[in-house]
């Protein structure tokens, strides 16, 4: 099927959702935001608003434009909530790999093929950290490069810190069960394997929010595996949707608690689904006593 339909300027783009049903009483205000924020982009959040099993996608009885931009607004401060979050359990879990497996295996343990599972997966990490430290412009990978000829890579506190959280979570899945990755797990009040999914979890909702990308009303591709024994407090309701960002903010809390036990990451989320009223939560997970769960207090 040949695709065929044409760019539409604002004016039209405008009327096209005043056509199937939105109310936009000031279109001028309209136009001012479609021109910073394109049309297919807030698509993703007049979607719900419509019935789309038909063609024409028509918009629900007495959906405003201020609706959908209020859905807009509070995503956009989601994701930065989230993405602020993310980057302190980051940061945390990049210190324990390193630390852990340097103190077993000395400063290069990265590159020893003997501590890994899959030789392939092994080979293809290795190629992205080399490729990471081509092109970093750290000055301590400078200074590495310019004051030692051996070992090629620089030590693992140097090399594994320009990582990708994607990579790292790659690297450490891949990694043998050992002492020390039981000890890295432990930390965080986890096993590894647990430790394994919600590192990729992560890393699947931080590159979400790093490309401006929808948490609100998403179904996640790569899901966190839901404690069934915690070491420390956790949810009371445990049949929630993994796949939905409900229990990714579950994870988030619970590794705060140990990365940062003074946060206030619970409370910035509680101001901010009370600052949106209207926000749909069962579309992101939230079950309907969640706020009542001692965890989240």
């Amino acid at each position: 099927m040949q695709y065929s339909k044409p760019a539409l300027p604002i004016s039209d783009q405008i009327r096209l959702l005043q056509n199937r049903g939105l109310n936009i009483t000031d279109p001028a205000k309209a136009e001012s935001y479609l021109s910073h924020i394109s049309y297919y982009r807030l698509r993703a959040y007049t979607y719900p608003f419509q019935g789309n099993s038909d063609p024409n996608h028509p918009f629900l009885p007495g959906v405003t434009f201020d609706d959908v931009l209020d859905v807009y607004r509070f995503d956009r401060k989601l994701r930065i909530l989230v993405f602020d979050a993310i980057e302190r359990i980051e940061i945390a879990l990049r210190t324990q790999i390193i630390y852990q497996c340097s103190l077993a295996h000395g400063s290069h343990f990265f590159q020893r093929q003997s501590l890994y599972h899959n030789r392939f997966n092994f080979k293809k990490d290795l190629e992205t950290v080399d490729k990471e430290i081509q092109r970093s412009s750290e000055v301590f990978i400078k200074h590495y490069k310019s004051k030692y000829t051996a070992p090629e890579r620089p030590p693992a506190w140097m090399s594994l810190e320009i990582l990708s959280l994607g990579t790292l979570s790659k690297l450490f899945e891949n990694l043998r069960i050992s002492p020390e990755k039981k000890a890295v797990a432990a930390h965080f009040g986890l096993n590894a394997f647990v430790l394994e999914s919600w590192m990729h979890t992560l890393s699947h909702v931080r590159n979400i929010c790093a490309h401006h990308g929808r948490l609100w009303n998403r179904t996640l591709t790569q899901v966190p595996k839901l404690l069934k024994n915690p070491s420390f407090k956790w949810i009371g309701n445990t049949t929630i949707p993994s796949d939905r960002l409900y229990a990714t903010l579950c994870c988030i809390q619970y590794l705060l608690n140990t990365v940062a036990p003074g946060h206030t990451f619970h409370t910035r989320l509680k101001n901010l689904l009370h600052e949106y009223p209207k926000t749909d939560l069962a579309s992101m997970g939230f079950p309907s006593d969640w706020e009542t769960d001692a965890f989240w207090k």
